[in-house]
């Protein structure tokens, strides 16, 4: 966990320093300030600076579920030097609620994150089957909140909707830290979220109830709580992958070349160490093996959302 701070503050300490335009790249994070997935991207910008021989500057970007921060940089040049980090949904999940896909390239995944949903202090149960029975027995009276619509957090909702027979409210934000707080405030009953340190603290602490992971497998960072699969909702047994992502218009030869530069962070050790002390599991590969993800990934939900929309 020392190691793990280390870096962040490390990472922090970077993005705030002045640099010139033409020495640096912007990595623009589709999330909020105070999430996993800003945590990671600024460790990975600190990291991937000397590869590249740049200052690798942060900003955050959020809305709709990944979308805003993709779609701005789809309408950049290629020679921007601009990368955006964000979960693949935008590219394989939104596209099948009737969003346009936007143009960008994938440069190589970072990680895998699992989903994990938990109880907030308004939540009047002890347990995923006490959610259930709670929310038959007082139909639209839970509220679920995730990081936006057609994202991975609200598929799953919707997994649970089907396979359970229950009636949740969809409350979509931005992601990140808001909706962590407002978790923790009781300002809505569950919250799906990635699984990450900070939440695991919160569950053993009691301030949250940790119900069901969106994982193959339980994870060594909460060992005793069920995947989706075995509390009989299978479908809802979802799980994230980030990376890095150029603009459309970026010659292939250019994101050959950030992608060896993504592999060497991603091959060092103590990178790697903290995505997995984090819960993640480290995405290696080319940019084609991560655009043939995403595309695998695509046709899944697409199967997935039809099914749905029948239903």
């Amino acid at each position: 966990m020392m190691r793990r701070r280390a870096l962040l503050a490390a990472a922090c300490g970077a993005a705030a320093a002045p640099v010139r335009a033409a020495d640096a790249m912007r990595i623009v994070v589709a999330y909020p300030p105070g999430g996993i997935s800003d945590h990671v991207a600024r460790v990975f910008a600190r990291q991937l600076g000397p590869v590249l021989g740049l200052l690798v500057v942060v900003e955050n970007r959020p809305g709709a579920g990944g979308s805003l921060a993709l779609n701005a940089l789809a309408r950049l040049p290629g020679d921007h030097r601009t990368l955006a980090f964000c979960a693949i949904s935008p590219l394989a999940l939104s596209p099948h609620f009737g969003n346009p896909a936007p143009r960008v390239q994938p440069v190589s995944g970072v990680m895998y994150t699992p989903l994990l949903l938990v109880g907030t202090p308004a939540l009047d149960a002890n347990d995923f089957a006490g959610m259930v029975r709670l929310a038959r027995a007082q139909p639209g009276a839970l509220r679920w909140a995730t990081s936006g619509v057609a994202t991975t957090g609200h598929l799953a909702l919707e997994q649970v909707r089907h396979e359970l027979q229950v009636d949740v409210v969809h409350v979509p934000y931005a992601g990140g830290g808001l909706q962590l707080q407002d978790a923790l405030a009781g300002r809505f009953e569950l919250l799906s979220t990635n699984l990450a340190p900070l939440q695991v603290e919160y569950a053993r602490a009691g301030r949250l109830q940790a119900l069901a992971l969106g994982a193959p497998t339980r994870s060594p960072l909460l060992p005793e709580l069920p995947t989706f699969a075995e509390l009989g909702a299978p479908g809802a047994n979802q799980g994230s992958l980030f990376g890095l992502f150029a603009p459309g218009d970026t010659a292939p030869g250019e994101v050959r070349r950030l992608n060896a530069a993504c592999a060497e962070v991603l091959a060092q050790p103590e990178f790697r160490g903290m995505l997995i002390e984090a819960g993640n599991q480290p995405a290696d590969g080319s940019a084609a093996d991560f655009t043939r993800e995403i595309a695998r990934q695509s046709a899944a939900n697409a199967r997935l959302v039809a099914a749905l929309q029948k239903r």
